[in-house]
C-alpha cells in the first residue's frame, strides 16, 4: 500500500481561532501518516492551542521578526521532514477524507490539488459559522491559467524534491506566490487536478485584504507577469471575473461532499 509521510505546512499569524479549526480538521483526517510544521510568522502565541492536539505531531517554529506568509512558508519547508508537503493556509479547512483522497490520486503525479468550497463566514459566540459558500471548479489549462490562476495552494499535495530543482516560493512576487509556484512546477513536473471539492477555503474581499491594497498588488502582478512573459494582467473583483463568459466556460464538474454547516470543534476554550 503506497503510505507516504506528508508533512502539513502552516504559517500563521494571529489567526488562533482558525488555527484551532485546523487542528481539529486535521486530527480527524482518515489519513494520519503526516505531521505538521508551523511557522509562527511573530505573531501571538500559540503554544496553547497546540498543547490541546498531543494526537498530532507538531513543530512550530517562532519567528523573532514578521517577515510575511512567504518566507514564512519557505522556513517551514525547509525543515520539513515528509517526503510530500501539504500546504495549508491557516483559516482553511480540509474536510476528513481530504488528505487521504489527494495520496490516493499522486500516482505518478508530482502535484495534484483539489477543488475547494470558497466560503464566507460569520462569527458567533466566538465561532465562525459559514455563512454562503461557492464551488471554485475549473478545468486544468495551462495556457488559460496564464491568464488567470484557479490554482488553490491549500490542500494541495507535492514532492518535496521539486524545490530542489525550482528553489522555493518567490517573495518578490508576494501576493502571487502560489500563481508563480504553480507555473515554475508546470515547466517541469505533472500536475493533476481531483475532481472533488475537498477543501473549505475562507474568502474575504474587504477590509484589509485586497480592496485597499490593489495598487501594492499591482506592482506584484506586474512582476508576476515579467517573469513569466503573460503579457499584461488586470486586476479585478474576484467575483466579478468569475461571472465573465471566458471563466464561465472553464467551470468543471466537481464532486461536492460537504452538507455546508458541519465545522471541526475546536478544542480550546475561549
Amino acid at each position: 500500500m503506497f503510505n507516504p509521510n506528508v508533512t502539513v505546512v502552516i504559517a500563521t499569524y494571529n489567526r488562533r481561532r482558525e488555527l484551532a479549526e485546523l487542528l481539529a480538521a486535521l486530527a480527524d483526517q482518515t489519513y494520519q501518516t503526516f505531521d505538521v510544521m508551523i511557522v509562527n510568522d511573530a505573531g501571538e502565541s500559540i503554544d496553547d492551542i497546540v498543547e490541546v492536539y498531543p494526537d498530532l505531531t507538531i513543530t512550530v517554529i517562532d519567528l523573532p521578526e514578521n517577515h510575511y506568509h512567504v518566507y514564512a512558508r519557505n522556513k517551514a519547508v525547509e525543515y520539513a521532514a515528509g517526503e510530500f508537503i501539504m500546504l495549508m493556509d491557516d483559516d482553511d479547512l480540509p474536510l476528513p477524507t481530504h488528505l487521504e483522497t489527494m495520496v490516493a490520486n499522486i500516482g505518478d503525479a508530482d502535484l495534484v490539488y483539489s477543488d475547494v468550497e470558497i466560503v464566507h463566514y460569520q462569527t458567533l459566540d466566538n465561532k465562525r459559522v459559514p455563512e454562503s459558500h461557492r464551488l471554485f471548479a475549473y478545468q486544468f489549462d495551462i495556457e488559460k491559467m496564464r491568464k488567470f490562476s484557479t490554482f488553490v495552494p491549500s490542500g494541495s499535495l507535492y514532492r518535496k524534491a521539486i524545490h530542489q530543482e525550482i528553489g522555493g516560493f518567490d517573495e518578490n512576487v508576494r501576493n502571487y506566490w502560489d500563481w508563480d509556484f504553480f507555473l515554475r512546477v508546470a515547466e517541469k513536473y505533472h500536475i493533476k487536478r481531483i475532481p472533488v471539492a475537498s477543501v473549505l477555503y475562507a474568502f474575504s474581499d474587504g477590509g484589509n485584504n485586497q480592496s485597499n491594497n490593489l495598487e501594492r498588488m499591482r506592482h506584484y502582478l506586474d512582476k508576476l507577469s515579467e517573469k513569466h512573459q503573460l503579457g499584461y494582467l488586470p486586476t479585478k473583483n474576484f467575483h466579478l471575473l468569475l461571472e465573465e463568459p471566458e471563466m464561465k466556460a472553464r467551470e468543471a464538474e466537481s464532486e461536492r461532499i460537504w452538507d455546508g454547516r458541519i465545522m471541526p470543534q475546536s478544542r480550546l476554550m475561549w
